[in-house]
């Protein structure tokens, strides 16, 4: 992906680094289905590490003040986890953790490494109905939905100059 990128664009400058995957089932600690766990965490914590890692190397040997954007879960910076999704909590808060470190690692190269932590947006697997079921209660924007187009736009934001203050930073995109 990286070397695909640098073949097509010359360079590489904006990384967002987007993996997650669910459960197929419940996780609480007294129930937890190992394999499940190591897919996930495959998938949400390897692979995202895998990402930052290669692109900045890229951004590091071509001194490329670049910018690294992960995708964290409004429920990692959460102070209460989760009743039943224990293993894709804890597979994000690693993301913060990978996104902190390696803000101070990246910072004195010039990259900045920040994270958008979005609640739910509607999907094929998820109406807009089930969110507003689930998650009505605890927002504060009764009339507004998040949208796909919202994290892009927070994503967007993270990596422009406009947001050139920004390192170790996770934006919140929920509707309060």
């Amino acid at each position: 992906m990286v070397d695909w990128t640098i073949q097509k664009y010359g360079k590489l400058d904006i990384m967002f680094s987007n993996a997650g995957i669910g459960s197929k089932s419940p996780q609480t600690i007294l129930d937890l289905d190992v394999s499940q766990f190591d897919r996930l965490f495959e998938v949400n914590v390897r692979g995202m590490a895998i990402c930052v890692k290669h692109a900045a190397r890229v951004m590091v040997e071509r001194h490329i003040k670049g910018t690294i954007v992960c995708t964290a879960n409004v429920i990692a910076n959460n102070c209460r986890g989760s009743t039943n999704a224990t293993d894709y909590i804890m597979s994000k808060h690693a993301i913060l953790g990978l996104v902190r470190s390696t803000s101070q690692q990246l910072g004195t190269y010039g990259i900045r490494v920040n994270s958008v932590s979005p609640a739910a947006v509607p999907t094929s697997k998820r109406t807009n109905e089930e969110i507003k079921k689930t998650f009505g209660p605890f927002t504060s924007l009764k009339d507004i939905s998040l949208t796909v187009k919202h994290i892009a736009d927070s994503v967007l934001f993270l990596a422009s100059n406009d947001s050139a203050f920004s390192l170790a930073m996770t934006w919140w995109s929920t509707v309060g």
